[in-house]
């Protein structure tokens, strides 16, 4: 849907609207432009394609609101879309009750349509497999023949990097969790992690056999690079160059490059390591109060959503495989 051309910016109310907007919440050229569309579309919609300003703003009530939402919502258009359309012309009913240009805000009491839950974003356990494999397939094609010698230091990045993707699977927790993970914290004969997730709450993560191997590989690497570095619990677990805590920041960078070195979406962030521990959990068959205690969900309506995203896939088999499906 368009403004049918109808120029709003000439009705004197819609001219206050627009100087407020701009001297007063110094609005951008963008959100006025944005707001001009919207109040555009409503006049269209309440007076026809042929309308003219000055508009009659006092006349319209709830029935009229509604019906022009309901009317983008015919038209197929996104909640959070028609959640926009209502919140602007619900500011601008406002400002004009303040300016007593309308006696009411017929968007009032209106409420903007449910928003459909996005699924995350999940890896195949065979794509997991390779983004795992993909640090030390970086640092081997780095030592072939007529290559530059690779300092220390890129070892010790290969090995860190391997980690930091084996205990993003292995244990579901979060990036900014990783980070600030010291070495105190890992029990590496016990196969468990502690973490401080949201609110500062502690929680035990399981940690697998190759998550294992991976840290003491890397830490083993950081103790001859930088001695002092693995002596003390309050010591940072993943590294710099410099032999400094790695930053959440760095961790994002490093995980696009090995996504593009697998060939998947490198816009995926680390995130969805967690998101595809949650979901092979449940495809393997865990229940989903395990898995939310795993992942640290204060509530469970948070973790399944996950069962979507399993249900999602057994769909996709079923398509794919049955006959008549």
């Amino acid at each position: 849907m368009t403004d049918g051309g109808i120029d709003v910016a000439k009705d004197p109310c819609v001219e206050h609207f627009i100087r407020y907007l701009q001297s007063e919440r110094n609005a951008s050229r963008h959100t006025l432009s944005g707001y001009l569309l919207d109040i555009g579309q409503f006049v269209r919609v309440i007076w026809g394609p042929e309308a003219k300003p000055p508009f009659r703003w006092n006349e319209n009530d709830r029935f009229a609101a509604r019906r022009f939402l309901v009317e983008f919502q015919k038209h197929g258009n996104a909640p959070t879309t028609t959640a926009r359309k209502l919140a602007s012309l619900r500011s601008f009913y406002k400002f004009l009750e303040r300016e007593e240009y309308a006696e009411r805000n017929p968007f009032g009491g209106l409420r903007a349509p449910k928003k459909g839950r996005k699924l995350p974003n999940v890896l195949s356990v065979g794509e997991m497999v390779r983004l795992l494999d993909a640090p030390m397939k970086v640092w081997k094609r780095a030592q072939k023949p007529g290559q530059p010698a690779a300092e220390p230091a890129q070892e010790y990045a290969a090995l860190r990097d391997t980690a930091i993707l084996e205990v993003l699977y292995s244990s579901g927790a979060r990036v900014s969790e990783l980070a600030a993970l010291m070495v105190g914290d890992v029990d590496l004969l016990s196969g468990v992690m502690t973490v401080k997730g949201k609110g500062k709450k502690e929680r035990m993560c399981p940690l697998g056999g190759p998550a294992c191997k991976a840290l003491r590989e890397a830490a083993k690497k950081a103790g001859d690079l930088w001695p002092e570095s693995q002596k003390g619990r309050g010591k940072p677990v993943f590294l710099n160059q410099h032999g400094r805590i790695l930053t959440t920041r760095s961790m994002e960078r490093l995980m696009k490059r090995y996504l593009a070195e697998a060939g998947l979406n490198p816009n995926f962030s680390p995130h969805a390591l967690r998101h595809s521990f949650a979901t092979h959990m449940l495809d393997a068959g865990a229940d989903l109060r395990s898995v939310q205690e795993l992942l640290g969900h204060s509530s469970l309506s948070t973790t399944q959503i996950y069962t979507h995203i399993s249900a999602e896939r057994l769909k996709k088999v079923y398509e794919e495989a049955h006959p008549r499906a």
